[in-house]
Formats: C-alpha cells, sequence, structure tokens
C-alpha cells in the first residue's frame, strides 16, 4: 500500500494506493478518509490517453540531452545578449514543493532573474499580499479543526460544497453536531448558499463595502477587544476611522452592496455576536482587482474582535490548488524570495549566501499579466512553461496565444497536449501525479508526502530533474547536483531555518536533517517546525507577529467606487464546477465527471434573456473589449440580474467557444497583481440558429466544423458525444458523403447508411464496422429534442442486432427513455430523474432518506447541496398543490 495525497484542490486530501484502488486514507488529518467526487475517481485519472512520451524540438522527436543542451544554449546566448530578465518561467501549483524550489533557485540565484511567476498569481496573491500587509508574512493562522469547532462560518466568495467538498463535508457534520450557522457571500446563489442560513447576494466587487459596514457596527456596539488590540494590533485607529467614513452604518452598507438591510442587519448581529467565527474566502474574494483589500477589510473585523489563533475562530484562506502554498513558501511568486523572505537588502544577501548563488535576483520580476504582456512585446525572449496552460487559463487568452508565438523561444513541460503545447519550440514530457515524488503544502499550512506508486511512461521525467539538469547544463552542477527530492526537500527546510532565529513564521529546521528513510516515511506535519520540533496548530492569539513591532497591522481601506460601461452593461463571472479541473486536462477524459455537466453553458438571468428574446438552451453571442464567443445558454435565476457566469474549464479541445479566458479582462489588483476574473463588462445578441444535432463517434479528434457551428465535446465510456448546432445551412455541415465521414471520423471501408426526412429537416446517419456501431449523427430544426439520440448513445461501439440496427435509424430509441436525464451524483451516476422518482413514489424527505434508496450523497456528498434542493422542491410543489 502506498500513501500519497490527492493532485486537485488545496484541501490536502489524503489517498490510500493498493492493488489497483484508490481510495481516502483515513488516517490523514485533512480529510479522514472523505474523498470528493474527482478524487473518487482518481482511478480512471491514472491511465489517461495521449500522454506526452518524449521530448520534441519544433515538433520533431529528440533526446533529452539534445533538448536540454538546446535549451541552455539558447539561454544562455539570450541572457548574455538580453540580460537575466529576458527569460522568464511560468509555473504551477501543480508542481510538488521541491520541483519548484529548484525551479526558483536557478531563475532568482543563478540565471539571476526574479521572471517566476505562478498560476497562483491568478489564485491565491491577493491572500498572500493580504497576509504580508496584516501580520507581516504570509501565514494562514488556523487550522481545518476550526470549521468544526465554529459557531458562526462566514463563507465570503467560496462555494466550497463544489470547490472544497471534503471540508464542506466537515463543516456538514459539525452543523448537524453542534448547530453552527452558517452565512454566505457570494453574488450568486450557489450550491454552498442553498444550505446556508443566510444567503448575501451581494453586487460584485462590493464585499469591501460590506466587511467595512461590519467593522464599523463592531466599534459602535461595543464589541471590540479593546485590551487585546492595544497589546497585539497597530492602525486600529485608523482603520476604524476609514471604516466609519465610508460605510457608518447597515443601512450604508445595503445601499452600496444593494442588499436587503435586514439581511445586512442579521449578519452584522450573528458576527458580534458569535465569538467562534471562521471566515473562510477564495477565489471570489481573491480574484479582483481590489482583491488585498477584500482580503484585510477580513481580517481587519479578526483582528478588531481577538478572534484569531483559538479554537473555531480566524479568518481562513483557502487555496485553490494541492501545492499553491508549497509554492509560495518557496519563493515561487515573482514578488518574494524562497522561505517567506523578501526583496530586502537583507534577505537578498541572506539567500545569495546559502545558495552561494553568483548572480541573485535583487528586485521583484514580472508579475503573471504583466510577464505575457512582457513576452508580446519582446522584452521576453524566453519562457518556461511547467504543469500549466495559460494559452487557456490567462485572461485574454488570445492576447497570450499572440505573445507566445511570437516569443523567439517557448519551452513547454507537461503530462498532456495542451493549447499551449501546441505554440511550444520545446515540449518536454513530465511526469503526472502518479509517478512524482515529493511533498505538498495545504491550505492549513500541513506538509503531506505525494509518493510515486508506479513508473512514468516513455520518457517523462520529475519537473525538478528537468531544472536542475538545466542548471548544470548552464553550468552550475554543483548548486544543482540533486539525487532525489529528500536531497531538495534537505535544502529547502535548512533555508528556512537559516539565521531564522524567530524572525519568520515559516520554519522547518526540525526537519532540514531528515534522512531518506525519514522523509520517506514523513507524515503529515504543520509549519512551523522549528530546531524543537514545535507545530502549533493556531497561531498569533499571543501575539508574536512577524512585523517590527511584533504586533499585527489593521488597514485602513476605502471602498472602491463602482464603475459602469454603458456599450457592455453586463458583468462577466467565471469559475469552478463541481466535477471539473482547471482546463480539464484530466477530468475531461474521464467519463464519470463528464455526466454532471457535459457541455458548457453561459448562465444568464432570466430578465437579462428576457429583454432580447433570449431562451433557454438558445445560443447567444456574449462579447467583451477583449474577444466575443457564441455559446449556449442557461437561465438561472441564481444570478444578480445583469450578470453572466461561464465556468473557466472549457478549451479549445471541448468547444468551438473555446477557453473563457478569452473573453475576461486583465485588470490586476495594485498590491497582489492578482487580475480580476470575476467582472468583465459584457454584452450579449441572440444567434438565428437555423439547426441543432448530436454526434456521437468512437474515435478521437474533432470533426473540421465550418465557421458557423457551434459544438462541444464530452468523453463517454466508448467515445464522445458532441452537442452542436449551426446558424447556416445544414447543406454546408453535410454537403457530400465525404464531408459526413469526416464528421463521423469514418474511413471510405466503413459502412454509411441514412434515414431521413429531409421535408422535416430530420436526418439521421450511422457508421458501422460489420455489427459494431462507429458514429452516429442526428440533425434536426432549431430547438428539435432529438430523443432517439440516447439510444444510440448507448450502443455506441456495440455490435447491433438487426432490430437495434432499425430501432436506431427509424428514431423509435428500441423501447430506451426519449431523454437522458442530468446526472446529479456522479459517483454512482444517479440521474435527476431517479431522484425525483425515488422522492415521488418512496416519499423521502431527507438525503440519508435517499441516500438509503440510491446511495446518492453517501460518498463524496459533493451532490448534497442539490439533493436538498429536489426535496425542498418537491415540499414546494407540494404546498403549491
Amino acid at each position: 500500500m502506498t500513501r500519497t495525497t490527492c493532485p486537485y484542490c488545496g484541501v490536502g486530501c489524503g489517498v490510500r494506493v493498493a492493488s489497483g484502488s484508490i481510495v481516502g486514507d483515513p488516517d490523514h488529518p485533512a480529510n479522514y478518509g472523505r474523498l470528493c467526487v474527482k478524487g473518487a475517481a482518481l482511478k480512471d485519472a491514472v491511465d489517461l490517453p495521449e500522454r506526452l512520451l518524449q521530448p520534441t524540438l519544433h515538433g520533431i522527436a529528440t533526446s533529452w540531452d539534445t533538448a536540454l543542451d538546446h535549451i541552455a544554449g539558447e539561454l544562455l546566448q539570450i541572457r548574455d545578449r538580453y540580460g537575466p530578465d529576458a527569460i522568464a518561467f511560468y509555473v504551477s501549483g501543480q508542481l510538488l514543493t521541491e520541483d519548484y524550489y529548484v525551479a526558483n533557485k536557478l531563475m532568482k540565484g543563478f540565471i539571476g532573474s526574479a521572471n517566476i511567476d505562478t498560476n497562483s498569481r491568478l489564485c491565491m496573491s491577493s491572500s498572500v499580499a493580504g497576509h504580508i500587509r496584516a501580520f507581516g508574512e504570509d501565514v494562514v493562522p488556523g487550522c481545518y479543526d476550526d470549521i468544526e469547532e465554529a459557531d458562526l462560518v462566514v463563507a465570503a466568495g467560496s462555494n466550497m460544497a463544489w470547490c472544497h467538498p471534503v471540508l464542506y463535508q466537515r463543516l456538514v457534520a459539525a452543523r448537524e453536531r453542534r448547530g453552527t450557522k452558517l452565512v454566505t457571500i457570494d453574488p450568486r446563489r450557489t450550491a454552498t448558499a442553498e444550505t446556508a442560513d443566510l444567503h448575501l447576494a451581494l453586487k460584485p466587487g462590493s464585499d469591501v463595502a460590506l466587511w467595512q459596514g461590519l467593522l464599523a457596527y463592531l466599534a459602535d456596539a461595543g464589541k471590540l477587544d479593546l485590551d487585546w488590540i492595544a497589546q497585539h494590533v497597530e492602525g486600529a485607529k485608523a482603520a476604524i476611522a476609514a471604516a466609519r467614513r465610508a460605510v457608518p452604518s447597515a443601512e450604508a452598507a445595503a445601499v452600496v452592496t444593494g442588499l436587503d438591510i435586514a439581511a445586512v442587519r442579521e449578519f452584522y448581529h450573528l458576527f458580534a455576536a458569535t465569538e467562534r467565527t471562521v471566515t473562510l474566502y477564495s477565489q471570489g474574494v481573491n480574484q479582483s482587482s481590489v482583491g488585498t483589500d477584500k482580503v484585510n477589510a477580513i481580517i481587519n473585523c479578526h483582528l478588531a474582535t481577538a478572534r484569531i489563533g483559538r479554537p473555531g475562530m480566524g479568518p481562513f484562506s483557502l487555496t485553490g490548488q494541492p501545492n499553491a502554498m508549497g509554492g509560495r513558501e518557496v519563493g515561487g511568486l515573482a514578488t518574494t524570495l524562497a522561505a517567506h523572505m523578501n526583496f530586502t537588502a537583507a534577505d537578498v544577501d541572506r539567500v545569495r549566501r546559502f545558495w552561494n548563488a553568483p548572480r541573485m535576483a535583487t528586485k521583484p520580476g514580472f508579475k503573471a499579466v504583466e510577464m505575457f504582456e512582457a513576452v508580446r512585446e519582446g522584452k521576453i525572449k524566453a519562457i518556461w512553461i511547467a504543469a500549466t496552460n495559460p494559452a487557456a487559463s490567462m485572461p485574454r487568452a488570445s492576447l497570450v496565444r499572440e505573445a507566445l508565438a511570437a516569443c523567439p523561444l517557448v519551452i513547454v513541460s507537461d503530462a498532456w497536449a495542451t493549447d499551449t503545447t501546441a505554440l511550444a519550440d520545446v515540449v518536454l514530457p513530465a511526469a503526472a501525479w502518479s509517478e512524482k515524488d515529493g511533498t505538498v503544502t495545504n491550505s492549513e499550512r500541513r506538509i503531506s508526502r505525494q509518493r510515486r506508486f508506479r513508473e512514468s511512461p516513455g520518457e517523462a521525467k520529475a519537473d525538478w530533474w528537468m531544472f536542475a539538469e538545466l542548471g548544470r547544463r548552464m553550468g552550475w552542477a554543483e548548486a544543482f547536483a540533486y539525487r532525489t527530492p529528500a536531497d531538495i526537500f534537505r535544502e529547502h527546510a535548512a533555508l528556512s531555518g537559516f539565521e531564522n532565529r524567530g524572525r519568520r513564521i515559516f520554519d522547518l529546521g526540525a526537519l532540514s536533517k531528515l534522512d531518506d528513510a525519514a522523509y520517506e516515511a514523513l507524515s503529515p506535519v504543520q509549519w512551523p517546525v522549528g530546531l524543537h520540533g514545535q507545530s502549533p496548530p493556531r497561531l498569533f492569539f499571543h501575539g508574536g507577529f512577524p512585523t517590527e513591532s511584533g504586533k499585527a497591522r489593521m488597514v485602513a481601506l476605502a471602498c472602491a467606487d463602482e464603475t459602469e460601461d454603458a456599450d457592455f452593461p453586463l458583468v462577466l463571472n467565471t469559475g469552478r464546477l463541481r466535477d471539473q479541473w482547471h482546463t480539464m486536462t484530466r477530468t475531461g477524459r474521464v467519463a464519470s465527471l463528464m455526466r454532471h455537466t457535459p457541455s458548457p453553458v453561459l448562465a444568464v438571468h432570466p430578465d437579462s434573456a428576457a429583454e432580447q428574446e433570449i431562451a433557454t438552451g438558445s445560443l447567444v453571442r456574449v462579447e467583451t473589449r477583449h474577444g466575443a464567443a457564441v455559446m449556449r445558454v442557461a437561465l438561472d435565476e441564481t444570478l444578480r440580474p445583469g450578470a453572466l457566469y461561464a465556468a473557466m474549464h472549457w478549451t479549445d479541445q471541448y468547444t468551438s467557444s473555446g477557453p473563457i479566458g478569452k473573453l475576461v479582462h486583465a485588470a490586476p489588483d495594485p498590491y497582489s497583481g492578482q487580475p480580476d476574473l470575476k467582472g468583465t463588462p459584457a454584452r450579449l445578441s441572440p444567434m438565428p440558429e437555423t439547426w441543432r444535432g448530436q454526434l456521437f463517434r468512437c474515435c478521437e479528434g474533432v470533426p473540421p466544423w465550418n465557421g458557423k457551428t457551434w459544438w462541444s465535446k464530452a468523453q463517454m465510456e466508448h467515445g464522445f458525444a458532441f452537442d452542436i448546432a449551426g446558424w447556416s445551412a445544414l447543406a454546408e455541415t453535410i454537403s457530400s458523403e465525404q464531408a459526413l465521414r469526416g464528421l463521423l471520423g469514418i474511413s471510405d471501408g466503413d459502412e454509411l447508411v441514412q434515414l431521413s426526412f429531409p421535408r422535416g429537416s430530420v436526418y439521421r446517419f450511422a457508421a458501422f464496422d460489420g455489427d459494431r456501431l462507429l458514429a452516429c449523427a442526428f440533425f434536426g430544426p432549431s430547438g428539435a429534442e432529438l430523443p432517439e439520440a440516447e439510444f444510440a448513445r448507448d450502443m455506441l461501439g456495440k455490435s447491433l442486432s438487426a432490430l437495434e440496427r432499425l430501432s436506431l435509424l427509424s428514431g423509435t430509441s428500441g423501447g430506451r427513455p426519449a431523454r437522458r436525464s442530468r446526472t446529479i451524483c456522479s459517483c454512482f451516476a444517479v440521474s435527476e430523474a431517479d431522484i425525483r422518482l425515488a422522492i415521488a413514489e418512496h416519499g423521502h424527505v431527507t438525503v440519508g432518506d435517499i441516500g438509503g434508496h440510491l446511495r446518492a450523497g453517501t460518498n463524496c456528498g459533493s451532490c448534497i447541496p442539490e439533493l436538498k434542493k429536489l426535496l425542498a422542491d418537491r415540499k414546494l410543489a407540494q404546498v403549491d398543490g
């Protein structure tokens, strides 16, 4: 059996691997055996097709020696001709800490530039900046146990039911045990909000005003801990005065946020009256042009009430990626040095001496948005992108693609082909999760081992090995003479304790002497772990902040002015889905994870849709100042009027609309550099759909659609399903037999049959290899339901009898249900129709009733909010009836 750590979100769940099974580790303190739906499907993501297996140079397979020698020679020439700042690394929270450490050391200490940044810049950098402003260091003061010990949990910009499901289940259990109150603050009524005691659907971007109003309320109600403030906090007087000026009352907060005054008062009263309060915040807070101020507005309220560092209380940043915090620890951000040091003269000198670095960077480098702008402007001549897909995930993704296409040297290391590898001069095959060995740090500062349990395919290598090999080839063999990840970890831990003497909270000094066996056996441990081995779960209640004064800092804040764009009157918000991860490199190829949301949609409030007579399921053109896309609409009353919402996951490999990042503006926070991904001005216009269809085919790839077709692609057990529609004549898509064969992905030797009714604009095509169904396509007029396609979906890849073949083409569907219901529980493939039927026929009234009957909600629990909503719908229908 191998104990390792899940590679998805920042919860850092432990997993056990044995005899081909992958299950939650009951002994890991992050999850105690629980896994979310993505974690539960890890076994299906281990052997995915289309792995990168060999280095390529300009698209031609080559050896590692040739590829790395080429990179080393090019980087040395660029550095000598243009200087070190002409080189950049863009890395990822998917890397292990050891990978991150070597990349950061190579760039900042030896190449001589701080131009290494990470996709965590898009995720958590506002939390980093807020922590440093308040505490003096990037420190999360609490632990997961606080969620279970709180009497009030505030989820601010955090849909934890979908994005951190295991923590959400720990919260659900605590609510059942101790009656914990839950308040959600989010413009959308998310799955988390569905189960909350109070949901504050505030105007996008108005969070600072809400928390400023709370601070003023706490001060006026006499709820501040003045003695604690006097001992441990500075800046309180100015921060409170600023809050009173900006938002002097609950009534003022209601006006700015667009909330009902009674709801604001209820929240303020709950917070004031409940000492054991935890505020969980995530991307809805961070991904903003005022994200750092949002973070500090939250922290201000906790510092002012001394609700920090004790059980059941504190501000708590939930990280998005499995090792976002590990990357922050080793200096993976362009604005910091390793081991939580900064670009002060003393810290630069300290790191230089520890590394014996010949060209130590002395100033911050380009942050992510700036970095790709510098590539586009020609300031950066070479960029290495590791374990991330910025051609899809960055805001203004089209400009990022232009930048990479024009860059003289683009190196990409990844496990699978992506939108970004397509733009690379050198592609390096990287080891994937099951093949990697090292450590990660989760949201509660807990370091866990990620252990390899299988060999890498082909010539795939660990990321740390690639960077170390490059360092050796660039002339620094002694500094990069690592044999194993354990060597790197020991050096990382030693640097954290080097001349520390309690100046920095981040300290792994006690782990710097681990031998290889102890590193291999390392159990999950929270930092700091100093020379005496202490590992406190909570920090700061007794002070000891790593600032010059030893006190925390409350920050005086001003509320941002609202800006409106008359040409783009709507607001586009982006985010995550329950069953998908980032740009779907792994999860998009797991059929069970595509059942819940098989295709991308643009969620639109019914009022906004009604203005232009847009119906659910229709096509629209959504446009911003940075791009446009055609998408299918889902009317959604959980949004505020004027708001749009789209998931971040889909890319060119999965839909014609491409990554939503092409539309998103890149307005950065002035302190953190984190771009706003939640508030892009946008507008809609209807598209004149003339036909729609369903295509199922066994073969890989995407058919050669014309430019007047919208499509999305979803993995199935035996092939791929395409949802398609067009706004030109259908004849342009099925113009000839050759075009049909290309559409179906079949060869000239395969049998092609059809049964069509042109007068009704209904066309059915199928392709066979003998009796085996290779592909089929169904087309109908705009708005057609195409129920016969569901039978074909189930038959794909199977051998059909004569009767089944006739049913397939005649549209009788072989007695199957006319329409496939949406999957609610991905773990056990339980559909919405199954659940509604069980509720109606068996009188189920609780989630436990449904679980006992259908098993839904009994594994990862991610679907529990939707189960509760279906139960509530049933109760409402009974009342109305």
